[in-house]
């Protein structure tokens, strides 16, 4: 079994899926573990929605009202479990509403990384859309909620797995750290 460091530096995003997914009990679990990202005040300002099946009909519907077009958009049946993640910014004194949504989008990130360790294809997608009336009702979301995305999750194929077996790109970590001592 390899360490945390290097199972985060082998992952990669998945932007072709199969389509198997993760069972309920399964995105459940993944969830609890998710939601211990940092969270000023544990205000748990987010919530998740999975989309499967018609749903995701539903929201190429949506994308294509808030778009101007006739034709549903195909893009939601890109993977068999889109999963929305939404800010659910929550009345506080102690944590900004920047701090709130910093903590939705750990617990996204947090989940794909959670997913794809656990061996499923995932990729976060966004677009011009994702704040429009259209996808907004289509969610059902609150007056105050809002979208970042949605993970698209499925199983690998199994060219993804010997890409995941190429050396991992390189990310130069005195590159992007300023010491300040003293």
């Amino acid at each position: 079994m390899t360490d945390l460091p290097e199972r985060l530096r082998a992952r990669r995003s998945g932007s072709k899926v199969t389509e198997d997914a993760p069972r309920l009990d399964e995105l459940r679990e993944l969830v609890e573990a998710a939601g211990h990202v940092a969270d000023h005040g544990a205000l748990r300002p987010w919530r998740l929605i999975a989309l499967r099946g018609e749903a995701r009909h539903r929201l190429g519907v949506a994308l294509a009202e808030a778009r101007g077009d006739s034709k549903p958009s195909s893009k939601p049946l890109r993977a068999p479990l889109l999963i929305a993640i939404v800010v659910s910014p929550v009345a506080s004194k102690k944590a900004s509403a920047w701090e709130q949504e910093a903590t939705a989008s750990g617990v996204a990130h947090m989940l794909s990384l959670l997913l794809s360790d656990a061996g499923w294809g995932v990729m976060w997608r966004t677009g011009d859309a994702v704040r429009t009336e259209a996808v907004h009702r289509m969610h059902g979301l609150d007056v105050h909620e809002y979208l970042l995305g949605w993970l698209y999750v499925g199983g690998m194929p199994e060219h993804a797995e010997r890409k995941k077996t190429k050396k991992p790109r390189i990310i130069d970590g005195e590159s992007f750290l300023t010491v300040i001592d003293g």
